[in-house]
């Protein structure tokens, strides 16, 4: 389908890693593992990196410097497609949000010493992060208006806040931390970002929130934690002061092609249970779910949403890779909404077709259909990105009748 973004290297590394999913990784998809504890299950997935790197897998999105492929975000987003037809696939391959944009921010923006500190064992896979911004006091769609403060006191940074939805707490050896520097600054300019040690005094993990009924726990759970009176050296400051917002938008635009690739590799999971369960399950005598019409309309639907959402991403990808983030803003912010949409309605049509069956544990559709409803909402609501974008469509229309 995808021809026209692959290279050579693709071609080695994607039908073995595929056949490393399939075999590896779906047969752990069972009620135990995907409702019960993550850490009963990591000594498991912790075998199985050790055997990706032992396949010379490890490090996939990033770069050579760090020992990584060197891919090109083109090219891993369709690594990371194949990677997410199973939900363990990105933590086995050590790609997992939040620790591959951690990775990345503090690759460019961290001092030498917390590079060596933090950077180098989560590349390893030694340790893991999480990204601490959103809060429950204020609206996650303007991440302008926020309450939790950093004071630099002689040389420590002394911080309070409260903050939830920081996902993968739960056993992370820091967070990286959001929080007003400067708060008569211009709006955009406020906040910083901070890597805080989670042994530091002052942290508390509150809760791992219950999502749709299921807490979760260690990488795979989102925590409510606290920050009262946290000090960290003045170092632990990520790039500049006031810079928060200007780092959190370079790390999610690499971050909402990840995501979206994630999506479409849900999505084509979805679709291929789809059409397995349809031709052997008979509805009569003589007759399968794959003989109706409207099972017909419902494949034919999703093949069509799902191609068109996979070119739309990958087109993205590799604008970003030739021209920088700043010249896909607008295709970032579309593809964002439409991707996670393509997703679910994929999803449900699956859940429909399998029936019964689709709304039971016994079958990884309905982990993802209460999981990935929230692809919607977080890195931006459908409803923002998509008044971003009209907006500048608009614009030029606006100049023309002015």
């Amino acid at each position: 389908m995808s021809s026209i973004f692959s290279t050579p290297r693709l071609a080695t590394l994607l039908p073995d890693i595929q056949t490393f999913v399939q075999t590896h990784l779906y047969p752990l998809e069972t009620h135990e593992a995907l409702y019960g504890s993550f850490r009963a299950l990591q000594p498991t997935l912790d075998a199985l990196r050790e055997e990706v790197k032992r396949r010379g897998w490890w490090g996939l999105a990033l770069p050579t410097s760090l020992g990584g492929h060197g891919l090109t975000l083109c090219e891993f987003g369709q690594i990371s497609a194949v990677l997410a037809h199973s939900p363990f696939g990105q933590y086995v391959f050590n790609t997992q949000a939040p620790d591959i944009g951690n990775m990345e921010l503090l690759n460019h923006h961290a001092t030498d010493l917390v590079r060596e500190t933090y950077l180098m064992p989560l590349v390893e896979g030694k340790i893991r992060s999480c990204f601490s911004m959103t809060e429950p006091a204020f609206a996650g769609s303007n991440p302008v208006e926020m309450g939790t403060t950093a004071t630099l006191e002689g040389d420590e940074w002394v911080i309070n806040g409260h903050k939830w939805f920081t996902s993968s707490a739960d056993g992370a050896a820091f967070a990286v931390v959001m929080a007003v520097t400067d708060p008569d600054a211009a709006p955009h300019q406020r906040a910083s970002q901070f890597l805080v040690p989670l042994d530091t005094p002052g942290f508390t993990l509150v809760r791992n929130i219950p999502i749709m009924g299921h807490a979760g726990d260690g990488w795979a759970s989102h925590a409510e934690v606290t920050y009262d009176q946290v000090r960290i050296p003045r170092e632990n400051l990520l790039g500049v002061a006031g810079s928060g917002f200007a780092l959190a938008q370079k790390r999610l635009g690499p971050g909402r092609i990840h995501h979206c690739m994630r999506f479409i590799g849900i999505a084509e999971r979805s679709l291929d249970m789809m059409c397995r369960y349809a031709v052997q399950r008979e509805v009569r005598t003589g007759q399968t779910l794959a003989d109706m019409q409207i099972i017909q309309s419902y494949i034919a639907k999703s093949r069509a949403e799902l191609d068109s959402a996979r070119l739309y991403v990958l087109d993205t990808a590799h604008r970003i890779d030739q021209y920088g983030v700043k010249a896909a803003r607008h295709e970032i912010s579309a593809i964002k909404f439409h991707t996670a949409q393509m997703m679910l309605n994929v999803v449900d049509r699956a859940i429909q077709v399998h029936g019964a069956l689709g709304l039971t544990s016994d079958c990884v559709l309905s982990y993802w259909y209460a999981h990935e409803r929230a692809a919607r909402i977080y890195d931006g609501a459908d409803e923002v990105h998509q008044a971003s974008l009209a907006k500048s469509i608009l614009k030029s229309f606006r100049h023309e009748s002015a």
